[in-house]
């Protein structure tokens, strides 16, 4: 207890001397002035108690004495004023010291708040750069990786150029060595269908006039002029084929008979023939069903020349056809096989086999009643825009990469191709003639006998469609200055007849317009979703069909039949169009 009471004490000492040493050092000025007063004031004390004692001494030095007691009170009241100012200033500073150690304490504590928040951020700071190491490492080796990718897709793309090239080669090779071999097979049965004509021809035989001719030549009064009279009876000269006739039909058959070994054609396609009908095309005026077609936008759609089917194709790589009944469209197949989406559709005359053009850079072939592709024309170096048939095993392409190229089915093979200076986007087959449409604003007509341009059409945008009438006299062209143009094919002069309407707008540069089956109407989708449908013989808008589709309208097919119209757009929506 008497330890604790010891440092107590110790402890009260200490505090006042460092009160003590403090009070000191601020009111130092004043003690010493202080003192300097009591000096004077003791010295003055002393001074009066002399004159006092020694009242004997002389008066100026009594005068003197006044005279400075007087000084000194001065001094006195002046530095009693001084004291008091002093005391004032110290006040003044202990309240700025106050102050300044208030200010002090705050600044500390923000400085250490900031000090919290930079170790914080630093920290971040650290992380962050952390963060951004990993990622440009991770960057780094991305970008190796894509170098290496981008290395292996040029190799694999000239890989790829030379299989095609050597496939190319090897299909030329392959069909030039079928028609050297089909060649020596035709000379070969004609030399032996000659050699056993003349062997009938030199044959005889004995024939009995009484049962081996006929009731009507016996009865005939005329005797035949290469009969001979022998001694054993009559015996005539003639070319037989009693014998021979098995071989001989039979080699007539194989002459003429179609070789089907790498044909894609089938005997019925061969032998139908169906005939165009053009009835007369009535206005839709209602949409009888709205349906999602596809899972991705359309961009062709095609009737089938008995309006019993319709294709459409998009950019999900199908194909898929509906059957038409009683105004509804009812989903039948989808046919596969392209690597890539659809950009045309075409049905072959026969109506057995579709035709379509893929952004893969080739056109596929089908059998309805398949959906694997029965053949695939690759040779176009971009991508293929349309696809046509020409004949019943001929079919004529025309690509992005500026050529037109004409395809014999039969032998699965480009026989023709031709150099364009310009994008082509669409093209239509007529008699001897393939008619293309370009981004450089023109029509040319070709021969597809000496492959010529005989002709250019000149026109005001880029032809993003084309389309044929089906007595083949009339041409509609669609182009980019948002105007059809219908063209007459019959005379030079190519008259032709501007068709435009408020708000309609050609929305892309693969917007595809159609003629009535009659040649009465022209009808086109436009980039605000509505159907327009002009009347030839006047010119004007007879009908806009608004308010089905919620995009650009890219296709519309006209049924043959004249009942119905199907329009396309690219938010995967096909509607169903008529006056029913």
């Amino acid at each position: 207890m008497a330890a604790v009471t010891e440092t107590w004490r110790r402890h009260i000492v200490g505090q006042l001397k460092h009160r003590d040493l403090n009070q000191h050092h601020r009111f130092q000025d004043l003690i010493r002035f202080y003192t300097r007063l009591l000096e004077k004031t003791s010295l003055t004390k002393g001074i009066l108690s002399c004159s006092v004692r020694r009242p004997s001494s002389d008066r100026s030095s009594v005068s003197s004495l006044l005279h400075q007691n007087n000084d000194l009170k001065k001094t006195t009241g002046e530095l009693a004023y001084q004291v008091l100012e002093l005391q004032q200033q110290i006040k003044i500073k202990e309240c700025v010291l106050e102050e300044q150690r208030a200010r002090r304490v705050e600044d500390g504590s923000r400085l250490e708040g900031a000090l919290g928040a930079r170790r914080v951020l630093q920290r971040r700071v650290e992380t962050v750069q952390e963060e951004n190491g990993a990622l440009k490492r991770k960057y780094d080796e991305l970008l190796e990786l894509q170098r290496r990718e981008e290395t292996k897709l040029r190799e694999e793309t000239v890989r790829g150029e030379h299989l095609l090239e050597d496939l190319i080669h090897l299909k030329t090779q392959a069909a030039a060595h079928m028609n050297s071999r089909n060649q020596r097979r035709s000379r070969a049965r004609e030399a032996n269908l000659l050699k056993e004509l003349q062997t009938a021809a030199r044959s005889k035989v004995t024939v009995d006039s009484c049962s081996s001719a006929p009731t009507s030549r016996s009865a005939s009064p005329k005797s035949d002029p290469q009969q001979a009279w022998t001694d054993g009876g009559p015996v005539r000269r003639f070319r037989s084929l009693s014998a021979s006739s098995p071989r001989i039909l039979s080699s007539f058959r194989d002459l003429f008979e179609k070789r089907r070994g790498h044909s894609v054609c089938s005997l019925e396609e061969d032998l139908v023939f169906p005939v165009r009908f053009s009835s007369s095309a009535r206005v839709p005026v209602r949409a009888l069903q709205v349906l999602e077609a596809h899972e991705q936008g359309i961009n062709a759609v095609r009737f089938s020349s008995s309006c019993q089917l319709l294709a459409t194709g998009g950019t999900d790589r199908e194909i898929k056809l509906w059957e038409v009944r009683s105004g509804s469209l009812t989903h039948r197949s989808t046919l596969d096989g392209s690597t890539e989406g659809i950009t045309c559709i075409e049905f072959d005359p026969a109506g057995f086999r579709i035709l379509a053009a893929s952004y893969d850079k080739s056109a596929l072939l089908w059998r309805l009643d398949d959906s694997v592709p029965k053949l695939t024309l690759t040779g176009h170096s971009r991508k293929v825009t349309a696809a046509r048939f020409s004949g019943l095993h001929q079919v004529v392409t025309g690509s992005a990469d500026r050529t037109i190229r004409l395809w014999d089915l039969q032998r699965a093979a480009c026989v023709k191709v031709v150099e364009v200076s310009s994008y082509c986007s669409d093209l239509v087959c007529c008699e001897n003639s393939v008619i293309s449409g370009h981004f450089d604003s023109k029509i040319r007509v070709w021969d597809s006998r000496t492959e010529r341009c005989v002709q250019e059409l000149l026109v005001q945008g880029k032809v993003t469609s084309l389309d044929i009438s089906s007595d083949q006299r009339q041409l509609l062209s669609c182009c980019r200055d948002d105007c059809l143009q219908l063209v007459d094919l019959r005379g030079r002069s190519n008259e032709r007849v501007c068709f435009r309407a408020d708000g309609f707008k050609c929305g892309s540069d693969s917007s595809k317009a159609v003629i009535s089956p009659d040649g009465c109407f022209l009808a086109a989708g436009s980039a605000d979703g509505a159907v327009y449908i002009w009347n030839v013989s006047t010119g004007n808008l007879e009908t806009r069909l608004p308010d089905r589709h919620s995009s650009s309208i890219s296709a519309v097919a006209w049924s043959m039949s004249g009942e119905y119209v199907v329009s396309v757009d690219k938010s995967r929506r096909a509607v169903l169009w008529s006056d029913i």
